[in-house]
């Protein structure tokens, strides 16, 4: 076997030996530098450390949001409720989770699921805010392609992408609007309970919204067992459907997997909410065409019993206060008439197309445009109808203003589009109610109520579009509102009795949960309509309501300290 030569080099030893003798010149500054820096990377941190808030960028979570992420990874092992009120940030909690597990190896692939109209800002936020790979679900093929996806409920349990789902094990699984998993008969709440999950989040501002069985088919979903069999939760925490017994050991199970923050307990800076009813005289034609839709209305209500029907003038009598363009539509769809297998119109129909054509323009449309051009920043306005939306942007063009619609039946990209292009170069955006969930413009501080819903909810939510946690400016929000008509009653009530625009209210969607269990507000207010016979008597009933609701609203203040106890917005280690 053939040898190799061995040289040894030695000229490291003479400079070895010199700095040995002199005890100097081990190394240099920046060499010292780098070794320092280089051991405090390899420092292992307190496992309670948050890794997470070293590595997200372009925004600062609140100490409230901080305290939940090491309640969740620490005390709930993963497994949790976020109820915060709504706009206190459950997203950007379930972010910062996500994230740290992510960076702790604990998490390799996550599902996402939450409504259709929310599946591209998850995305977003995951993207932008904390730099997770998150893709939004468009096909079958890419359950298997993507390890985090945001999909919608309604796709995700339907073939074959459930079998996709089933067949898989997720490190974590987040839910979003969960409250809608309150019934453990439907197909969702079967479908979230067969999804394999190490980890599972479940967001909903409503963990309760009317009886006691909804928050236990919560909690089994999330951990089962934690409050017993169903039989052993109703004898020993039941005192009714929506009494409880035993308070405190419930409240004790509750805030174990549990956590609702409020604005009421802690210091939160929001911005100031600068109301202003905006009161429109209608013109005489126009006047004429609203006297005679609202009598039409109360007269085939009496006779109506059909709830489709029943829904059709209500429509009608809201698009009375909106537009011509809008009761146009309805009025040529919805009430043609078949004599001798030919399409006719009745009388009282042709009668109120004939008040129709004498409205040759919008007291509404003009105020609008008034106001927004003496507003020099960007506003949003809200319409309930897409011919109201189309007249309004027609008017703005012609007046200079650069306006873009908004509404329910664009596709993701369009919607996306749109909203670029508010931001960047339209001074108007145009939404129909779709605007009201889903989209973030805190960009944007002026609002304008062209059309106000007769739910509360729905107001509550277009608001939250602009204001919200992250906004900076005073939010300017003007209620249209002409004189005279049902619109004028309904501001009344929001403003006056309920208070709406006072401040945020929490736990508005339990209130009208109570309220409108057996039929919704917008029925209820329409009876109320058609059963009066002038405004005073209107008002009074109108009246009742109001405070029907604030007795319903401190029943619901009883049951959540009832449930999350009297600092419930206070994490107890």
């Amino acid at each position: 076997m053939q040898s190799f030569p061995t040289y040894w080099d030695r000229t490291w030893f003479e400079p070895f030996r010199q700095h040995l003798e002199q005890d100097s010149g081990w190394a240099t500054w920046e060499g010292f530098q780098l070794a320092v820096e280089a051991t405090e990377a390899l420092i292992v941190p307190h496992f309670d450390t948050l890794l997470s808030l070293q590595q997200i960028r372009g925004f600062k979570p609140l100490p409230h949001q901080i305290e939940v992420v090491r309640k969740v990874t620490g005390e709930m092992r993963g497994r949790a409720i976020l109820a915060d009120e709504v706009g206190l940030g459950k997203t950007i909690e379930a972010g910062l989770i996500l994230k740290e597990y992510l960076i702790r190896g604990l998490v390799k692939n996550a599902l996402i699921l939450v409504p259709s109209s929310l599946v591209l800002q998850w995305t977003r936020e995951l993207q932008q805010k904390f730099q997770i790979p998150a893709m939004a679900q468009k096909k079958a093929w890419m359950w298997d392609q993507y390890p985090i996806l945001v999909a919608s409920m309604d796709t995700a349990k339907r073939e074959p992408h459930r079998n996709f789902i089933l067949n898989k094990n997720y490190d974590i699984l987040i839910v979003d609007e969960a409250h809608k998993l309150k019934n453990n008969r439907t197909k969702n709440w079967q479908f979230i309970n067969e999804i394999k999950k190490k980890y599972c989040l479940l967001l909903t501002a409503t963990p309760m919204q009317n009886e006691l069985k909804e928050l236990y088919n919560l909690v089994t979903l999330l951990k089962p067992g934690q409050l017993g069999k169903q039989s052993h939760f109703q004898s020993e925490y039941m005192a009714g459907k929506r009494k409880a017994k035993n308070e405190e050991k419930l409240r004790t199970e509750i805030q174990s997997v549990l956590i609702r923050n409020r604005r009421q307990d802690h210091n939160l800076q929001m911005s100031k909410r600068i109301v202003k009813t905006v009161l429109i005289e209608l013109s005489p034609a126009e006047r004429a065409l609203y006297d005679e839709v609202s009598r039409f209305v109360r007269s085939q209500s009496n006779q109506e019993k059909d709830l489709k029907n029943m829904l059709s003038l209500l429509v009608l009598q809201k698009e009375v206060c909106s537009s011509r363009d809008a009761v146009f539509h309805t009025l040529f769809k919805l009430f043609q008439q078949k004599e001798h297998g030919k399409e006719s119109l009745s009388p009282e129909i042709a009668h109120l197309i004939q008040l129709l054509r004498q409205v040759n323009y919008s007291s509404k449309v003009e105020k609008a445009v008034e106001l927004i051009t003496s507003i020099p920043e960007k506003v949003v306005i809200f319409t309930e109808f897409r011919a109201t939306q189309e007249m309004l942007i027609r008017e703005l063009t012609r007046e200079g203003i650069t306006a873009v619609p908004f509404r329910g039946g664009f596709n993701r990209n369009k919607k996306d589009w749109m909203m670029e292009l508010f931001q960047k170069r339209a001074q108007v955006l145009v939404a129909t109610e779709a605007g009201g969930e889903g989209i973030n413009l805190q960009f944007c501080h002026h609002m304008i109520n062209y059309d106000m819903p007769w739910n509360p909810m729905r107001v509550e939510q277009r608001i939250g579009r602009i204001h919200r946690l992250g906004q900076t400016n005073d939010v300017y929000i003007y209620n249209f509102a002409t004189k005279q008509t049902i619109e004028e009653h309904i501001i009344w009530l929001l403003h006056e009795k309920i208070q709406l625009f006072e401040s945020v209210i929490g736990e508005l969607e339990m209130i009208l949960e109570s309220l409108g269990k057996e039929e919704s507000l917008e029925q209820h207010l329409m009876q109320i309509m058609t059963q009066t016979e002038n405004d005073e008597e209107l008002r009074h009933h109108l009246h009742q309501w109001g405070e029907k609701f604030s007795q319903t609203r401190q029943a619901v203040a009883q049951k959540e300290e009832l449930l999350y106890g009297t600092s419930q917005g206070k994490i107890h280690h």
